[in-house]
């Protein structure tokens, strides 16, 4: 990969601490649910003692469910081995301000074992692989993803007391594209964009979206690892300034019967020269009419015969699959098209910009499993040169592809069997993700919810 020139580097951590601006510096990592996870340092001590050396965190954070309850049946971490600890390493190319934490910075760390081997179920380390798997061919890979939530006037407190009913959305009616719209909650929408181009990250836009309250904020693309560093950053960071001007956001893949909060994720190459991998300026319109160079097709078709299998990586939650309906803009079908919304993988622009763009995942997916998934998926399709299946150009949602897996328990079993998985990721990794599957769909299956109450307490 190409140096980076990092939001904020260790010199200018030590100038501002020694002018009092930095009194603290929070060191963590993304965790198997897309969270950060963590401790905050004092700033002196941090540059003495952790900086170089790192610290330790109990390795019971990659084995826990949602509510960090200690679940049986990892091979990482049980009560058998202890629970004991790993260590947090910095990576001083991802050191940032916090500007919605005055006097804070963040330092996002890599996990390892006490004999310095790589923590390999970390989110972040099977990125890393995928990454290195890329660079053998002379490859980096550029992403983009596009979060959406829903903001409500509720705290988080009020909504969490209130069993999360009967909140109320910052917009009452659909504000897809509307600067009315956004008008309404703009204070909190500049601020957010603001903060985050004070942390580094590299704002483009906000717009509108379809669901209540529902709005998007978008960042410039960059390498896949800095992309993924910076979206679990602006997660954070989104929910924090939410909280702190007393309202409340949201990135459930879907919050109730409408649009769901979808992330898709766009995708290209470039070579060791910087040129574009996927595109061919000498690629004859008749050879390709969409402009693919040989690679790009390659490429894409693995993404098709890998996304089943793959689908956990996408969406990882009992709520994720509630997206997947017809005419919601939410992909059913397993097929690509050119600037098509109704396919799962959509192909847009050209030269430079041409790549793809991963339809499946939803606001709660965590970037560095999902980016892995396509590139794992891409060099799959790119080792075997299979061929791209011929384009949707009409109506997806009614078509004959195959459909995406309906249930977080069918994309598990997809997962646990697929070969391909195994072949990319290793069996460590796709047993411990089986498992955080397996893990959620049985707390799912002993739950007894509201719908449940609503339809059968009388009635039934």
């Amino acid at each position: 990969m190409a140096d980076r020139t990092p939001p904020l580097t260790v010199a200018e951590l030590r100038r501002l601490v020694d002018a009092g601006e930095i009194d603290t510096v929070v060191l963590a990592f993304t965790d198997m649910q897309g969270r950060l996870q963590g401790k905050r340092f004092a700033a002196r001590f941090f540059l003495d003692h952790v900086l170089e050396h790192g610290a330790e965190g109990c390795n019971y954070l990659l084995a826990v469910d949602v509510d960090l309850r200690t679940v049986g049946g990892y091979a990482m971490a049980s009560w058998e081995r202890g629970y004991g600890d790993f260590a947090l390493r910095g990576d001083t190319s991802t050191l940032r301000r916090t500007p919605w934490n005055p006097g804070t910075a963040l330092l996002t760390a890599d996990l390892a074992w006490h004999d310095g081997s790589p923590v390999l179920a970390s989110p972040r380390q099977i990125l890393r692989r995928q990454l290195d798997r890329l660079g053998e061919r002379g490859w980096t890979a550029l992403a983009g993803t596009e979060l959406e939530f829903m903001l409500f006037k509720d705290t988080y407190e009020q909504a969490w007391n209130g069993g999360y009913r009967g909140l109320t959305p910052a917009n009452q009616y659909n504000v897809d594209y509307s600067v009315l719209g956004t008008g309404r909650v703009e204070p909190l929408l500049r601020r957010i964009r603001n903060e985050m181009a004070a942390a580094g990250l590299v704002v483009e836009s906000a717009k509108g979206e379809a669901n209540l309250g529902q709005h998007e904020i978008a960042f410039r693309y960059d390498e896949a690892l800095t992309t993924c560093d910076q979206h679990s950053v602006y997660k954070t960071g989104a929910k924090e300034i939410a909280a702190q001007e007393g309202v409340a956001l949201t990135f459930m893949a879907k919050f109730d019967e409408r649009e769901g909060n979808s992330c898709h994720i766009h995708l290209s190459l470039r070579d060791e020269a910087g040129r574009p991998v996927f595109a061919d300026d000498a690629l004859a319109d008749d050879a390709d009419p969409y402009g693919m160079s040989p690679v790009m097709r390659h490429f894409l078709a693995g993404q098709l015969a890998a996304l089943r299998e793959f689908t956990l990586l996408y969406a990882p939650n009992i709520n994720s699959y509630k997206r997947f309906r017809a005419g919601s803009f939410a992909p059913t079908a397993v097929a690509w098209g050119p600037d098509n919304r109704t396919c799962a993988l959509r192909v847009v622009g050209r030269g430079p910009g041409h790549r793809f763009e991963n339809r499946l995942p939803g606001g709660d997916v965590n970037p560095y499993l999902a980016v892995a998934g396509m590139i794992a998926a891409g060099l799959h399709g790119v080792e075997h040169e299979l061929e791209l299946p011929d384009p949707v150009t009409g109506n997806a949602y009614s078509g004959d592809a195959p459909h995406v897996p309906g249930t977080l328990r069918e994309a598990a079993e997809l997962w646990e069997n697929s070969a391909l998985a195994r072949a990319a990721f290793g069996d460590e990794v796709v047993d411990h993700y089986r498992h955080m599957a397996r893990v959620e769909q049985e707390a799912y299956d002993t739950a007894v919810t509201d719908w449940e109450r609503f339809r059968s307490f009388e009635r039934m």
